[in-house]
């Protein structure tokens, strides 16, 4: 019998040897998560770890609190500035583009297994969403920006089509234990999952926002607390109300995230380390969930799927999706093939076998595999065809200041950043001589990642982050101060 302490020490092993092991990930440009999913499975009873974990429930459990977590973390990421020119094409692409790959990798499963119809198209909405962690973890790790609306697409994309996968699978399982059921029933279903996902996820993150303003609570650490028990919240009384609850975290997400509050800044701090330690135990749990054994003889059928979702189902779910989309055909071409599979469908996985679907435990295992081969192969050459397709963007390390600044509407302020390019005029003068407008006032410099607080005797040096805190009346003023370039010899 595992003793607690022996228990602990598990877990103290596999935590660290996860961080340690995903700086080598980032230099393999393998998704950090799947590096997570094979020391799960290196630790697991086949593996030279011997622990022995053969349950479904738990892991099921364990991923959609996790998932509560990681999809919150990414509504909080989510600016809506940035989303809402693609906001249109994001809706489509996240529920009739998950639709149309999960129909067309059904009908082709259907081609390879003994499985009957709604088994088959079961299988595909299994894989039918992409997932953001890999998606944005391969890009920071391997410095990664894209042109125009890109990134902002695949960002709202990944971060929203969770619920329709989750949507599908459920009302297929549905379908397949009560053969009576009708379509109608399973639009009805779509309607109502969907519709109050928008408004608790809606109402829940205004509160969650009116809490932190309002409520003084005697301990700054209890923020986190109030905020961990919200996103529970937001999950369990949609699902119970009959709704989505994965749609309202991640609704809630985004309205917090978009609103200003004092602490928002440690707040979302405080769900992006969460965030990382739920990836990090929920793919343990996944890792520790397959055999490996069980993994080979349905090797070639499953690459066969991985390959037909990665070069037919995808790019024709995006094209067909996009289709009235300005956007060029390089463009889709990229979102097409950035479509990474991540966790949700190995969790999602596990309800066929809840359930008792016939079939379910080799759709678990096709399943896994379509999730390793996905991510290898689309995660490592993400910058290779991001190169060749000519829409890679010149990559800059976002900054972030030790301090935090709240905009109001009432308060006619702003707190903004600029670069100091190798040709602008700038260079080499003091503040005091850049003839600064009145109520302006430059608060920090950047200088080489080291924060400098200025004086009028400070001189500015090329590639310097400059931060002022200006009335909005100034901005045009500090642009063109900022902006004017060096005169140069004739």
């Amino acid at each position: 019998m595992m003793t607690v302490e022996y228990a602990l020490l598990s877990v103290a092993v596999l935590l660290l040897a996860s961080i340690v092991a995903s700086r080598v990930s980032g230099k393999l440009g393998v998704p950090v998560l799947i590096v997570f999913l094979f020391i799960g499975m290196f630790a697991g009873s086949e593996g030279p770890g011997g622990i022995y974990f053969d349950d479904p429930w738990m892991a099921q459990y364990s991923g959609i609190v996790a998932l509560s977590f990681i999809i919150f973390s990414g509504g909080l990421g989510t600016a809506w500035k940035n989303i809402r020119p693609v906001i249109y094409e994001g809706i489509v692409l996240s529920t009739f583009g998950v639709l149309i790959t999960a129909f067309l990798v059904g009908f082709f499963a259907r081609l390879l297994f003994d499985f009957s119809l709604l088994e088959s198209l079961l299988l595909g909405a299994l894989v039918s969403s992409t997932d953001a962690a890999a998606v944005f973890g391969v890009m920071r790790t391997k410095k990664i920006r894209l042109k125009g609306q890109v990134r902002s697409l695949l960002e709202l994309e990944s971060g929203s089509n969770d619920p329709m996968a989750i949507f599908l699978t459920i009302g297929l399982i549905f379908l397949l234990r009560n053969p009576e059921g009708s379509v109608v029933n399973l639009v009805l279903m779509f309607i109502q999952q969907m519709g109050l996902g928008i408004i608790i996820g809606y109402i829940i993150g205004k509160g969650m926002t009116l809490l932190n303003k309002r409520l003084r609570l005697g301990y700054e650490g209890l923020y986190p607390v109030l905020s961990i028990s919200l996103v529970l919240l937001a999950y369990s009384a949609t699902t119970t109300l009959g709704g989505n609850g994965f749609l309202a975290v991640y609704i809630s997400g985004i309205v917090v995230g978009n609103s200003n509050f004092i602490r928002k800044k440690s707040l979302t701090q405080f769900h992006d380390g969460l965030a990382w330690l739920m990836q990090i135990v929920m793919f343990l749990i996944l890792g520790l969930l397959v055999f490996p054994s069980h993994l080979i003889p349905v090797t070639a059928m499953s690459l066969l799927i991985s390959l037909f979702l990665m070069f037919a189902a995808r790019p024709i779910g995006v094209f067909i999706s996009l289709v009235f989309s300005k956007m060029s055909f390089r463009e889709k071409s990229m979102i097409s093939w950035v479509g990474l599979r991540g966790a949700v469908p190995i969790i999602l996985a596990t309800y066929p076998l809840l359930a008792d679907i016939p079939n379910s435990e080799m759709m678990f295992n096709v399943v896994f595999f379509v999730v390793l081969t996905s991510a290898l192969i689309q995660g490592w050459s993400i910058p290779l065809v991001a190169r060749l397709l000519k829409v890679e963007a010149p990559f800059r390390n976002k900054i972030s200041y030790p301090i935090e600044f709240i905009t109001d509407k009432e308060i006619e302020t702003d707190l903004v950043e600029f670069i100091i390019h190798h040709t602008l005029d700038v260079i080499g003068k003091s503040i005091v001589e850049l003839g600064m407008p009145k109520d302006t006032l430059i608060v920090l410099i950047n200088r080489n990642n080291k924060f400098i607080v200025p004086s009028g005797e400070t001189i500015l040096l090329e590639e310097d982050a400059v931060l002022i805190l200006t009335s909005k009346a100034y901005l045009s003023e500090l642009q063109r101060i900022f902006s004017k370039q060096k005169e140069t010899d004739t």
